[in-house]
């Protein structure tokens, strides 16, 4: 457990570190909203997901995976939504404790893979829940 949490630290240093973002607040997240069922059929409706990797997942830290990722205070724990365009996840949103919904941060690039930024619109993500890390 303790490596788990020097190695979220480490991720959490060295993506405020990057600059990977821009500057946002600190604290607990406002919950948002979940994101709305089309009246119709549409190709980017949402549907639940999960299989994220987490820091506690040794391939999280392989930088030849590439696979959605999530640094997340509940991990895979929680209902998770996504909105995705032919396999590609677009915006996810999480359920905190209470399970009001949390709009997920996705990070420029999937940190720390190295790989699948050519397969189709630019491959998988990472996701960070709002505030976990401090500055995104």
């Amino acid at each position: 457990m303790r490596r788990t949490a020097r190695r979220a630290a480490r991720l959490a240093a060295i993506v405020v570190g990057a600059g990977l973002v821009g500057v946002g607040g600190a604290g607990i997240a406002a919950a948002d909203e979940w994101p709305p069922v089309p009246d119709g059929p549409s190709a980017v409706g949402p549907y639940e997901t999960s299989g994220f990797l987490t820091p506690d997942n040794p391939d999280f830290w392989n930088p030849l995976v590439a696979r959605n990722r999530l640094t997340s205070p509940f991990g895979n724990s929680t209902r998770i939504v996504c909105t995705a365009f032919h396999g590609v996840l677009m915006d996810c949103w999480q359920a905190d404790l209470d399970g009001n919904p949390h709009k997920l941060v996705r990070l420029p690039f999937n940190f720390p893979s190295v790989t699948g930024s050519t397969l189709p619109g630019g491959g998988p993500g990472h996701y960070v829940y709002p505030g976990f890390i401090p500055g995104i």
